[in-house]
């Protein structure tokens, strides 16, 4: 069916919010999503795609805005695919953030929990992120009312987002809200000193082109920036990094990379020092973690620190089984404990909970993750920490359990997607007394929660929002083994 043919809808008002950034309504018996609106909006809405049992579409009209729509704070919104929840009150995004734990871990996974905490919001609700990357761009996104016709190549050239649901369309940004100066700062002065120079930007389509992407990531105190290039042009590329150095005196590591591949990844790639520190610097209570150009971090390092206290108050108090002075110990015992964090990341919940165990042990996929987990314990002189790299499925088994020590709490952090079948049935055999469940997707959570359920009660859910304006929301769960399977 062409999109002329798709229905066009007048006047319906907005009901809710739905997932993805999406809001919904219901339309002769459909549930109908749409972008970009709030509940109690009402608005015409052409229909993009029909299928069994719903509707996606795009408002045309905003006949009436909502009572509690305000005014987006940026420029952008609308265009770039970040940020989607800002005509939306910080409070009332944090109602709707808090709901969506509910509805999935009752309504969805039927499971038995006590009553949810109040979502931690985020103290900060603009430039609270410490990782941004931006885009280079031989042809840009056309905004509405320009013109193309009369737009010069330099016209065309852009840096900055992807715009949603294109990958050779990028954004050109001119300012953005979620990152702390010199960000913008350094991106604007880069497209403009480029341009000056005839640098050319990336082809997305045909892939060539001298700039590719840069990533900022900035700390309490430092500031790094990483310029990939799509080839090797040395004259150009020491230009570009020199003239970076001598305006911007904020930076403490600069680092390129030479991208010749058909996707943006540089994991697996060489960064090269090019001026300054190795790493930058954050800070957590006594701990410091160094954090170099590939290096994960969670990006809200102010609410990353909250979502670990969470996680901390659980291991130490939950329910209030434990007592404090006795450290992480199941009712068994008061020794200190053994604890697991499975996919560990740089290691950062291990270290924060290293004091408190007997030891930690953290598994990772990414090898270079383990490898800064491993530098962040010798930083902060931690010696009862190890840690592995591997799929989880296939390093997490009973051998490794009996060479490392039974693990007396575990603590799972996994991508979006969960954990594993295979990773779940180790732990059900093993059966630590604790298990604390953080997850950035309540759905696949509550998947996996059913299946520990069997021996398992939840004793304290918490959600935190780490991302304000966006429909994520993190979600802490301890898990207690029942007292019949001890």
């Amino acid at each position: 069916m062409s999109r002329k043919n798709k229905p066009f809808l007048e006047g319906i008002e907005i009901e809710s919010v739905a997932a993805e950034g999406n809001a919904l309504a219901h339309v002769e018996g459909k549930v109908l999503f749409v972008q970009h609106v709030i509940p109690k909006d009402v608005v015409d809405v052409q229909v993009s795609k029909i299928r069994k049992g719903y509707m996606e579409g795009y408002m045309v009209n905003l006949v009436k805005p909502s009572p509690h729509r305000i005014k987006p704070f940026c420029e952008h919104y609308g265009t770039c695919g970040g940020c989607k929840w800002q005509p939306l009150p910080y409070s009332m995004q944090l109602e709707y953030k808090q709901q969506q734990v509910a509805d999935q871990l009752i309504r969805i996974g039927h499971l038995s929990i006590p009553e949810i905490a109040p979502i931690i919001a985020s103290k900060k609700t603009e430039q609270y992120r410490n990782k941004l990357e931006y885009t280079f761009s031989e042809k840009r996104w056309i905004e509405h009312g320009e013109d193309l016709d009369s737009l010069t190549d330099i016209g065309r050239l852009g840096l900055g987002f992807h715009v949603s649901g294109y990958f050779d369309k990028v954004l050109d940004i001119k300012k953005c809200y979620l990152q702390k100066e010199p960000s913008n700062e350094i991106r604007n002065f880069v497209r403009k000193y480029s341009i000056e120079k005839g640098f050319s930007f990336y082809n997305l389509r045909e892939q060539h082109g001298l700039l590719r992407t840069m990533i900022v990531r900035t700390s309490s105190t430092d500031v790094m920036l990483i310029m990939v290039f799509g080839h090797e042009d040395l004259e150009n590329r020491v230009k570009l990094l020199d003239s970076i150095i001598d305006n911007f005196h904020e930076i403490t590591s600069l680092y390129y990379v030479i991208n010749t591949k058909g996707n943006d990844t540089i994991n697996d790639l060489d960064c090269v020092l090019y001026y300054g520190s190795e790493c930058i610097i954050e800070q957590m209570e006594e701990l410091k973690f160094k954090i170099g150009p590939k290096s994960f971090y969670q990006t809200n390092s102010e609410q990353a620190y909250r979502l670990y206290s969470v996680v901390r108050d659980f291991a130490l108090n939950a329910n209030s089984y434990v007592p404090l002075e006795s450290g992480i110990s199941s009712q068994k015992s008061k020794k200190k404990p053994v604890i697991y964090d499975l996919y560990t990341g740089t290691g950062t919940i291990a270290l924060f909970l290293s004091k408190y165990a007997e030891k930690v042990i953290g598994i990772e996929y990414v090898p270079e993750a383990i490898e800064d987990a491993k530098i962040n314990a010798k930083v902060n002189g931690i010696d009862n920490s190890e840690f592995f790299a591997g799929d989880m499925k296939d390093v997490l088994n009973a051998d490794f359990i009996s060479k490392h020590g039974h693990p007396d709490l575990v603590v799972l952090d996994p991508p979006r997607a969960g954990i594993h079948p295979d990773v779940a049935e180790v732990l059900m055999n093993a059966a630590p007394s604790r298990i604390i469940y953080v997850s950035c997707n309540p759905a696949s959570q509550a998947r996996d929660l059913a299946i520990f359920s069997s021996m398992y009660q939840i004793v304290a859910v918490q959600p935190v929002d780490m991302f304000p304006h966006t429909h994520h929301v993190e979600n802490v769960v301890s898990l207690m083994l029942n007292l019949i399977n001890q």
